[in-house]
């Protein structure tokens, strides 16, 4: 027997097991999709190491799945005969639980009248939050179960309802309903309070101007999406962050109880927004050997993967640092951005816009309207002192605000 084990390289992320893709008594092929594994990341397919036959379960839906645990086991090809082959399954229909969960709990939304369905975390999330009954919707997954986009959908085309159950609730009197967490959520949560238990935070803030990089990206950005480019500012930001580790290289570090161990790449993630999905940070790594147009083409890629939901965990894994661009949703500035540990510092960038400035012309104070927006360093004390956070965003402001113009 082939044991089909959990991945290695997920990083220390805690992982369950979402579904499996076969059931036991199906035949597999090398590399076939055999199970999804859900992290506080990113989806995770294992595929069959081998061909064969699906012999055994060990962790069903829902099950802790750690690194290296046996999931199940599949009798290789050459120990398959028509003799020891599983008789064939009759067909389920839609909505059916799959023959390896037929004699377990059917994971439902507990709500009468509706139908057991198998719904993820997410979905499930979603379908209360929005109170979207699950029987209108029609599944575009795998064996037509319900995505998160399906609900999403669903709710953009207004196919929504209350469903008895979820709003009929109170709490000492006031009217409320439960939206459970989804396993994002709850990652969230427990990675942001870790942060600021383990790590000292502190926070300085800049301003800074925009108008040099403006101006090259208005003279470029037509001529490189000719090239299949998208220059974004979000491509100046991860540059000029590059730029700026070598004033302050200590801000490219991770804090050991013994050392402090300074990172020869820069690894730099940039976090995602995916709506009421929750946030992800896909990392372009080794920037300090790419060029700004490399940059651009390493983010486009990268944004397009997690908006699609197609991220991997390598595309997930060994950043060393953070940028937080939450002035894309108006914020002007947010302090104390939380460290994305083990890392030691992560940028804030607020909202674009245009303000009044003073600036001197010619030995003379004048008053300019220009686009500016405060940039923060949050770091770990523990790690570097103000002299290095402010040479740090010091150098980032300079190479921002004096970007030349080709």
């Amino acid at each position: 027997m082939i044991d089909v084990v959990v991945p290695v390289e997920q990083e220390g992320t805690q992982a369950v097991v979402r579904s499996w893709l076969k059931a036991v008594g199906d035949r597999v092929e090398v590399n076939d999709p055999l199970v999804e594994l859900e992290t506080d990341k990113v989806a995770v397919e294992v595929p069959a190491p081998a061909a064969g036959v699906l012999r055994e379960i060990l962790l069903h839906s829902d099950a802790e799945a750690v690194p290296g645990a046996v999931l199940g086991r599949i009798a290789p090809v050459a120990e398959v005969t028509p003799g020891t082959e599983p008789p064939a399954r009759p067909e389920r229909s839609r909505g059916a639980p799959a023959p390896d969960e037929e004699k377990r709990p059917s994971t439902s939304l507990g709500t009468s009248g509706l139908r057991e369905l198998r719904l993820s975390p997410s979905v499930k999330r979603a379908i209360l939050q929005h109170s979207v009954d699950p029987t209108t919707i029609q599944g575009t997954g795998r064996d037509g179960r319900i995505t998160r986009a399906d609900v999403d959908r669903a709710v953009a085309e207004g196919a929504t309802r209350p469903v008895e159950g979820v709003l009929a609730r109170s709490h000492s009197g006031i009217a409320s309903h439960d939206v459970p967490h989804d396993r994002m959520r709850l990652r969230i949560a427990e990675n942001m309070l870790n942060s600021v238990t383990t790590a000292p935070h502190v926070t300085a803030m800049f301003e800074c101007d925009f108008s040099a990089i403006i101006a090259h990206r208005a003279k470029h950005k037509d001529a490189w999406a000719k090239k299949g480019v998208k220059l974004t500012y979000t491509a100046y930001i991860v540059a000029a962050c590059a730029e700026a580790m070598k004033v302050a290289p200590a801000i490219n570090s991770r804090w050991h109880e013994d050392r402090l161990e300074i990172y020869d790449d820069i690894n730099i993630g940039v976090g995602t927004a995916l709506g009421e999905k929750g946030l992800i940070v896909p990392v372009l790594r080794k920037v300090q050997t790419l060029s700004l147009k490399g940059i651009a083409a390493g983010l486009d890629e990268l944004i397009e993967k997690a908006r699609a939901e197609k991220l991997t965990s390598a595309d997930v894994k060994g950043g060393t640092f953070t940028i937080s661009n939450h002035g894309v949703s108006g914020s002007l500035f947010a302090t104390p951005i939380i460290i994305n540990q083990p890392q030691s510092a992560i940028l804030g960038v607020g909202k674009l816009e245009k303000r009044v400035v003073v600036r001197e012309v010619g030995g003379q104070d004048t008053i300019q309207i220009r686009p500016m927006a405060y940039v923060s360093l949050t770091i770990d004390h523990r790690v570097v002192d103000g002299h290095q956070t402010n040479a740090w965003l010091s150098r980032f402001v300079e190479v921002v605000e004096g970007w030349p113009l080709d």
